[in-house]
């Protein structure tokens, strides 16, 4: 039912954009779709098709337009799509941030805005120009891309193309491929204390430290209990916990469900995103092999 692909950005902007991504759903009026997502970074949504809402407080659904930042998760978002849909997204590497808005991530966290609060004019031209795109093929994406590319490569022009935090590099790969690590660990690798290492992330990823870290362990066990990763990976990341009611404490946090509800509730957009992030350790892993 859902068709995803996903695409690296220009060499260029790799510092600043972490992966672009186009989801389609071809489903009947009737058809509703309600799930989680739990994003490791800030993104926009453009929904060029479709009824998409999220729930802002228990039981009141809202949609802020079609063009829409968010912020990274410190908690499930409930969404709910109705019919079918098409969407293009950007997610944005952390560690570049400070090129893109002056504001910290942690002003943004769990929260949604229209794309106009950030970009200005730009959001309305940006959907215009991707909504007039109705070649739904690699092509197609292409230009999709092509058109978001420029208007982040404009921002940047009028920002001075600030640099990405390197040290922020680092620990986003410390998160992501060793969630069991320490947070004063952490920060001895990355030569700062953890006073310096919590400054430095929540205007980066919006959270703490300690939450990043426990927010990838719990993402890591999602991506095993998902098939996503070998029967050693998933023996791993069930060790990553120290009995079963912490690991139930974790997913109710996460994605407030047990783990048994997890297991049978299908999560087709958050599985997406959980499949971005594998392909984003694959490449971490070709990425350290190529320095040693």
């Amino acid at each position: 039912m859902l068709q995803s692909r996903n695409y690296p950005p220009s060499p260029r902007l790799a510092p600043y954009i972490a992966r672009h991504y186009v989801f389609n759903v071809e489903a009947p009026d009737q058809f509703e779709l309600i799930d989680q997502l739990l994003s490791e970074t800030a993104f926009v949504r453009l929904l060029l098709r479709g009824d998409w809402a999220a729930e802002v407080v228990k039981g009141i659904w809202s949609n802020v337009g079609k063009a829409v930042f968010f912020g990274p998760n410190r908690r499930p978002l409930k969404v709910r799509v109705r019919g079918g849909f098409r969407v293009v997204g950007i997610a944005f590497c952390p560690a570049g941030w400070r090129g893109l808005s002056n504001i910290p991530a942690d002003a943004f966290a769990d929260r949604m805005v229209p794309l106009a609060d950030m970009l200005g004019p730009r959001a309305e031209s940006l959907l215009g120009e991707v909504s007039r795109v109705t070649d739904d093929s690699a092509q197609g994406d292409a230009r999709i891309i092509a058109a978001i590319e420029k208007v982040v490569c404009d921002l940047l022009d009028a920002r001075g193309w600030p640099k990405a935090d390197e040290a922020m590099q680092r620990f986003e790969r410390l998160a992501r491929n060793n969630s069991t690590a320490m947070v004063r660990d952490a920060a001895v690798q990355l030569g700062m204390s953890e006073r310096q290492l919590e400054r430095r992330c929540r205007p980066a990823f919006g959270l703490s430290p300690k939450a990043i870290l426990r927010r990838s362990r719990f993402l890591d066990m999602a991506a095993a209990m998902r098939g996503l990763s070998s029967s050693d990976e998933r023996e791993q990341a069930a060790l990553r916990y120290y009995d079963q009611p912490q690991l139930i404490r974790e997913f109710r946090r996460f994605i407030a469900m047990t783990p048994g509800q997890f297991q049978k509730t299908p999560t087709p957009l958050l599985t997406a995103g959980l499949e971005l992030r594998a392909l984003r350790k694959a490449e971490d892993a070709a990425r350290a092999a190529g320095e040693t």
